[in-house]
């Protein structure tokens, strides 16, 4: 093969130790726009054409979500790299074949677990690992099962590793603990980058993250700096921000829909969630909103009928019956009040904290909100019992619209 690169045009900077690192465990948790998988990508394939006995496994939770990242990925470093005509691509199952070696990327789904453990290679050895977005990776011991994939001697020259990239969203993630608060150690790289490494983001870019700074500081550490979540005091911890498949999502045996409705108009805005409860999983995925100020009720009955959810059982705050008798005439015909009573709103809080939140990036207020949301404080600087009233519209929304998961209303994506 003779193509003629010159990989730091292609890659650009931030990465060289991450790139050679050849240790056991090179970890890599990242902002949004800090270039880390298409980093990971590039070199995953750069070290398949060096290494002629390689093999790589990529893995991430689901593998639903493998052909709209790492997969895509992947085949993006290889056009990239001017090297497609080298590369025999699959989709079904999906699969990577570096054809003058024979040499395979396998994808595969932590849903599926006996597949990972269970891979035999035609050629050379499988010794290298890639877990993208590795938070979603929730017991230590799941991680475990995965490292017995990647066993065996190497032939001299080969080195074994196990890479794992993600967005720091939860500072008590078992994944800081292990790689990041532990005493140094030779096999393992655990880096942190950013936005300002990315050279190849534009003045629009740049801007988004600047206006983030300004506006929403405490999201900006986590999605700008690459920082680890600052949970101290949010209302609810567990929560990622993840591109999912929505229908995939809806069509599992024990996810239904919900959607719930908080009321504003000149100060406070309508915000409208729409969500997904996988109620065996305690999973909740947070898919579409609303959230406008000044909107009558016939306004709102407009945007939900545009959005296409007109249709669908609606919890309402019940501190506005005149407001979802209108909305009801006007054909929101299975709007319905929220139940409150005493204690209803801590209740709420704790029935949802049971739940892991998956937040699509285009929801960007519910991101915002949740990222903000927390405990009130006492005279004394300490958290008490109460959320404070602020950044709770979409959150309001989302516990009145769990109400309804026992009813097993489920909306229709045809």
């Amino acid at each position: 093969m003779k193509n003629k690169i010159y990989l730091p045009d292609i890659v650009g900077g931030g990465y060289r130790e991450y790139w050679n690192f050849k240790g056991r465990f090179r970890i890599c948790k990242g902002s949004r726009a800090s270039k880390k998988s298409k980093t990971t990508a590039l070199n995953f394939i750069v070290r398949i054409i060096k290494y002629k006995d390689a093999n790589l496994l990529v893995v991430r939770k689901t593998y639903a979500t493998l052909k709209d990242s790492c997969f895509t990925e992947l085949m993006w470093a290889i056009e990239t790299l001017g090297v497609s005509k080298y590369f025999d691509i699959k989709l079904s199952p999906l699969e990577i074949t570096y054809l003058p070696t024979n040499q395979k990327i396998y994808f595969r789904g932590l849903d599926d677990p006996l597949k990972i453990t269970s891979i035999t290679v035609l050629k050379g050895v499988l010794c290298w690992l890639w877990v993208e977005e590795a938070y979603e990776i929730d017991k230590e011991e799941d991680f475990e099962i995965l490292q017995e994939s990647i066993r065996g001697v190497v032939p001299n020259g080969l080195f074994k590793q196990i890479t794992l990239t993600f967005n720091p969203w939860n500072e008590k993630h078992w994944i800081k603990k292990r790689f990041f608060d532990c005493e140094k150690d030779e096999d393992i790289l655990a880096i942190t980058t950013n936005y300002l490494i990315n050279e190849w983001l534009d003045d629009a870019d740049m801007k988004m993250f600047e206006d983030m700074k300004k506006n929403n500081p405490r999201r900006y550490q986590v999605a700008g700096l690459g920082e680890w979540g600052v949970s101290d005091g949010l209302v609810y911890e567990n929560f990622y921000e993840m591109e999912f498949n929505i229908e995939d999502i809806s069509i599992k045996e024990d996810v239904v829909s919900i959607f719930g409705l908080d009321f504003g108009y000149t100060n406070d805005p309508t915000a409208l969630f729409c969500g997904l409860v996988d109620t065996k999983l305690k999973e909740i995925y947070v898919f579409d909103e609303l959230y406008k100020k000044a909107l009558t009720n016939f306004k709102i009955y407009e945007e939900i009928l545009k959005l296409g959810y007109n249709k669908e059982v609606i919890v309402a705050d019940s501190a506005e019956p005149k407001s979802i008798e209108e909305l009801r005439e006007l054909g929101l015909e299975r709007i319905r009040p929220a139940k409150k009573g005493k204690d209803s709103l801590n209740n709420g809080i704790q029935f949802i904290q049971d739940f892991k939140i998956i937040i699509h990036p285009r929801c960007k207020n519910f991101l915002n909100e949740i990222c903000n949301y927390t405990w009130c404080k006492d005279n004394r600087g300490r958290p008490i019992n109460t959320p404070i009233d602020d950044f709770n519209h979409l959150l309001d929304a989302m516990r009145y619209a769990i109400q309804s998961i026992n009813r097993q209303d489920r909306f229709s994506f045809k």
